[in-house]
């Protein structure tokens, strides 16, 4: 076989005019920045190639030049497809004014459709984007009136609807590794990110195009170990050498081995959060992480929340992930966000999406630009600002929780929080809770259907999503509001009798958030809420070794249905809970008699389905099943008895 080794200038003349150009990328992580310079180099001298059809599933750029938008010049590119543009300002802009073809679909079915292409399928079937902005019946993903295409449609499969996104042949492949052997074998070993390469890879060359990948150094052919090979030699047509400016780990960091995930890096090596209002919503946003649980964190104001669980000793018991594909440890923020630290595993990231995109987040965080009355959210466009959806809708309409965060208001808000009280100097300039937002990039009309739960959470006050719309649940100390939040909203909220957010949110210290995760005493595991008519009890992550424990369990659920004098509804958290074999049959005893005497219906739930079957087992053998997925499945299921 031919070397394979050429220079950047040789390989930009491989791209021909009318191509279908697919880059790799997260943000600033794996970008091929020597190619994309030369290729925008050569259009620039010779005028060519033109009318490009640009197609990228992450955003790959750093707001100022970098990335995607040194592909802006005007006719280099005529027609683009893509998952966040919020950090391609330029070529975003052409896309709006309609000087080029834009199209902004969900990062995670981009990322699939590069598998698709790759396996010769006309397309991506999914339920990825229904009701929101995506949908063909709310515009189907177009940025302006210039993509006049029908890209994706919607169909029923067996009564259920779906969208399905159409398949394209991509001509050129434009990618990055680490190093490269003479024969085009690519490893990986320094990125921060797998990503999508090898998928991209191969659509590429079962379209018929070519793939050319930059990396940072070359060795011998037949020199690489197997086992590292990320793209095999036989999918590269091209391999260019890049200097260290061009190559850079992302661009927040030229390198950071721990980015790598081959070395740990020492505990305590990040410092805490200041208090300020990134952290406040961080820290109130962090009561919320389910213990044992899988999280998305995403890009934004949720990038805290990793920095306050690593503060509070959480970060071994809850896995944080990224959309790239990184899982455990801690995510990185600002143009390191999607790299992380201390991972346990960095996957491809259309894998990542195959487990986000099937319900595997246990809860995920995502940022909050504008929701209106209903529910909905508005991440991705602005007027004639375009961000871009990226990951957000396959994380969103997945995710069994989800924890919107954000400021309340916009355009110069002051706020200063400290000694458990929260004081705003000054007032934002911008509404985000508005009547209606421009664009739905989250549904809660389809949440609310879904009993999906969802809480929007900000400096000064929590809101959660009812069947009837947003309720205000919590205020902050120091927060009027009649003065701080009523009139600065441009709907009036659903409002009982809102609690008051913790005071250790405001206060510059460490919370003690690990003991009341993991160490919830009996007293407030069992709780019956008068206005619900449902008996609570909490089990979550306790662990049952004896009688005296069993004993404990029935008396505290005695007590609180003492002088009742009728059964109640029960709903039973079982997420991780443990007992001793030995005594399972007794535990089922106990149960039995509570049901027997107290209870009128009861339905459990974990998110385990281990401890589903194993709690099957020992519960129900004379009952139907009553152990459910979530706690919206199991409430559901009283209201259908």
């Amino acid at each position: 076989m031919p070397n394979k080794v050429v220079s950047s200038r040789d390989a930009a003349a491989l791209v021909h005019s009318g191509d279908t150009v697919t880059t790799s990328g997260f943000v600033g992580a794996g970008v091929p920045d020597c190619l994309l310079n030369a290729l925008a180099d050569r259009h620039a001298e010779a005028g060519h190639p033109r009318d490009l059809t640009l197609i990228f599933a992450a955003g790959q750029g750093d707001g100022k030049g970098r990335g995607l938008d040194r592909l802006c010049a005007p006719g280099l590119v005529s027609r683009v497809i893509g998952g966040h543009w919020g950090l391609i300002p330029a070529l975003a802009a052409r896309a709006v004014r309609g000087e080029i073809a834009g199209w902004n679909f969900p990062q995670g079915v981009i990322s699939h459709l590069y598998r698709d292409i790759a396996a010769g399928k006309p397309g991506t079937l999914t339920h990825v984007g229904l009701d929101t902005f995506v949908d063909p019946r709310l515009g189907g993903g177009r940025i302006s009136e210039a993509a006049a295409e029908d890209l994706v449609e919607l169909v029923t499969i067996a009564g259920v609807e779906r969208l399905f996104y159409h398949a394209l042949p991509i001509d050129v492949a434009l990618l990055r590794g680490s190093t490269a052997d003479e024969r085009g074998n690519i490893t990986m070993e320094r990125e921060a990110l797998i990503l999508d390469n090898l998928a991209q890879a191969m659509a590429v060359k079962n379209s018929g195009g070519v793939v050319i990948v930059q990396v940072d150094q070359i060795v011998a052919a037949r020199s690489l170990c197997a086992r590292d090979v990320e793209i095999p030699g036989a999918l590269v047509d091209a391999v260019v050498e890049a200097p260290p400016e061009q190559h850079p780990q992302t661009y927040a960091s030229q390198y950071n081995r721990y980015f790598t995930g081959r070395y740990r890096a020492p505990e305590g090596g990040v410092a805490p959060l200041s208090l300020d209002i990134r952290k406040v919503i961080a820290r109130r946003c962090a009561f919320e992480l389910p213990i044992g649980g899988v999280v998305n964190l995403g890009i934004g104001m949720p990038e805290g929340v990793a920095a306050v669980a690593a503060e509070e000793g959480l970060l071994d018991h809850v896995t944080l992930t990224a959309e790239p594909g990184v899982i455990g440890g801690q995510p990185a923020s600002g143009l390191d966000f999607g790299a992380a630290i201390n991972t346990e595993a960095i996957i491809a990231q259309n894998q990542q999406f195959d487990f986000y995109d099937g319900g595997g987040l246990d809860m995920a965080c995502l940022g909050m630009a504008e929701a209106d009355q209903l529910g909905n959210v508005n991440v991705s466009r602005f007027g004639t600002r375009l961000a871009g959806s990226g990951g957000f809708i396959n994380i969103s309409q997945n995710a069994r929780k989800l924890v919107f965060a954000g400021s309340f208001t916009a355009g110069g808000l002051d706020v200063r929080p400290g000694a458990g009280r929260l004081e705003i100097r000054s007032e934002g300039r911008a509404r985000k809770f508005i009547e209606a937002v421009q664009q739905i990039t989250f549904s809660g009309p389809r949440a609310r259907r879904l009993r999906r739960p969802v809480l929007f959470v900000t400096e000064r006050c929590v809101l959660q999503l009812d069947p009837d719309g947003l309720r205000l649940v919590e205020i902050a100390p120091g927060i009027d509001p009649d003065r701080d939040i009523l009139p600065l909203m441009g709907f009036a909220p659903l409002m009982d009798l809102p609690t008051g957010m913790d005071a250790r949110i405001f206060t510059d210290a460490p919370m003690g958030l690990r003991d009341d995760l993991l160490e919830i005493p009996l007293s407030r595991r069992v709780h019956f809420d008068p206005g619900k008519d449902i008996l609570f009890v909490n089990l979550s992550r306790m662990t049952i070794r004896d009688l005296a424990d069993i004993r404990a369990v029935r008396q505290r659920v005695e007590a609180e249905l003492s002088g009742l004098g009728r059964r109640v509804d029960v709903v039973v958290n079982y997420d991780l809970f443990r007992i001793d074999e030995r005594i399972q049959q007794d535990w089922a005893e106990m149960v039995g008699d509570l049901e027997s005497r107290l209870y009128r219906q009861v339905t459990r739930y974990s998110t385990s389905a281990f401890l589903r079957r194993r709690l099957g087992e020992t519960l129900e053998p004379r009952r139907r099943q009553t152990i459910y997925d979530s706690e919206a499945a199991a409430r559901a299921a009283l209201r259908q008895t």
